[in-house]
């Protein structure tokens, strides 16, 4: 019987250590800086010690649009917009707390606040006062809560698939989140977090599935390993609700263009719908065939949106000085 047990536990500690493998170690940040940190990436230092990543193009003196991923993304979602717009606007894409390059944060604070105080700690650092700014996702309800607390600072706000109301969820949750979301299971995400589980969570979030590639992947696998960047998706996913955004949201009163995808399957369309009935004069747009992240799914078209939405209301949209 003792051997039968001690064959059972090898064969167990086998299997763990070979899926381990597969999952992969963490990845120091020097290396993952050299692989995706090259100009024109930059790294900010804020007072409390983070160092964000952040991408600033376009002209010095154009209208300024800041751009804030989702949840387990990065900076590069917005490439695609990136490309389209910075002939004529001064794109500012950043990664947030707990994401990206910029990873694990010193105060370790991934609350919705932090990535507002964060937001304007970056836009401080780069001189802007006023600016337009976009949210995808998680993003979204991070744009929306700094309109409502510094509503002096945004001339216009752009929500793709956002979140950050209490609406019903989508059919199609991501396993990883599912999995960060239960006691003990997700204490195994610290130390394992395989590839499969990458391609899983873009597979439901996306419809247009011709984006997805290695390369998409690949990026979204290594930020995930970086050091100090599983604990603090953990401890991101471990706060509390917070209601402030649909507690305050009918104070905004900048333009607000939203943006979704008709078959998002994490926040389905009707919470464009909610959005829309909260936010005052809020102009929506509903892409047929298009998943959770427009911006990569249907680039040339939302990218044309939102410049006819920034041209469209001039007159409170801000130049860099």
């Amino acid at each position: 019987m003792n051997r039968i047990l001690g064959g059972i536990l090898l064969l167990v500690a086998l299997a763990a250590a070979a899926f381990w493998l597969l999952s992969g170690p963490d990845i120091p940040r020097a290396k993952l800086e050299a692989k995706y940190g090259k100009p024109p990436s930059q790294f900010v230092m804020l007072p409390d010690g983070a160092r964000a990543h952040v991408r600033d193009r376009g002209p010095r003196n154009a209208p300024v649009l800041v751009l804030i991923h989702g949840s387990n993304a990065s900076l590069f979602t917005w490439e695609p917009w990136v490309k389209r717009l910075d002939d004529t606007f001064r794109v500012v894409t950043l990664d947030m707390p707990g994401h990206g390059l910029t990873g694990a944060v010193p105060n370790r604070d991934y609350s919705q606040q932090a990535m507002v105080t964060f937001t304007r700690e970056v836009a401080d650092k780069l001189g802007l006062q006023r600016f337009a700014l976009g949210g995808n996702s998680m993003g979204g309800a991070v744009a929306a809560r700094f309109t409502e607390e510094y509503p002096e600072r945004v001339t216009h706000l752009i929500l793709v698939d956002s979140g950050g109301l209490a609406t019903k969820q989508g059919q199609r949750i991501p396993l990883a989140f599912r999995l960060a979301g239960i006691p003990l299971v997700n204490r195994i995400l610290l130390h394992i977090t395989p590839r499969s589980l990458v391609v899983e969570g873009l597979n439901d979030a996306i419809v247009r599935k011709k984006i997805i590639t290695n390369k998409m992947i690949d990026a979204y696998w290594d930020f995930a390993r970086m050091d100090g960047t599983r604990e603090a998706t953990l401890a991101r996913f471990r706060l509390p609700p917070d209601n402030s955004l649909k507690d305050n949201i009918g104070r905004i009163k900048a333009p607000t263009l939203i943006l979704w995808g008709s078959d998002d399957n994490l926040v389905p369309v009707e919470a464009a719908h909610e959005f829309a009935a909260r936010i005052p004069g809020a102009k929506t747009i509903v892409y047929r065939h298009t998943g959770h992240i427009p911006q990569e799914e249907v680039p040339d078209k939302s990218a044309a949106d939102v410049r006819a939405f920034l041209t469209g209301h001039p007159a409170g949209m801000a130049r860099a000085p």
